[in-house]
């Protein structure tokens, strides 16, 4: 009998409101546009530079490559560059490998 005095204890007395839905959506809510603008909005203005700096690469440009690597653009392809790294060496690098433009 103990036990079920302590189970009744628990459970919500007739009478007492409930919060409802509402402050639910609302912390949720509030949780995704945190999320949106902490995570998302910055990560999509990086991507979008990214793109911006690629797409104004052309030939004679230095660059910085993901590997550390720099050089000078001596060729724009489709989908690549080559970079000339020391004077008669050239290696071609995909566009997504090169991080930054060297001033």
């Amino acid at each position: 009998m103990l036990l079920t005095e302590k189970v009744y204890a628990m459970a919500p007395q007739a009478g007492q409101a409930e919060g409802g839905i509402m402050p639910t959506i609302i912390m949720f809510g509030s949780i995704i546009l945190i999320m949106y603008f902490m995570i998302i909005r910055p990560q999509q203005k990086r991507q979008k530079e990214s793109q911006n700096m690629l797409s104004s690469l052309g030939k004679g440009d230095k660059v910085i490559t993901s590997a550390g690597m720099h050089g000078k653009i001596v060729e724009v392809q489709e989908s690549a560059f080559v970079v000339e790294i020391a004077n008669g060496v050239q290696i071609t690098f995909e566009k997504a490998a090169i991080v930054s433009k060297k001033d």
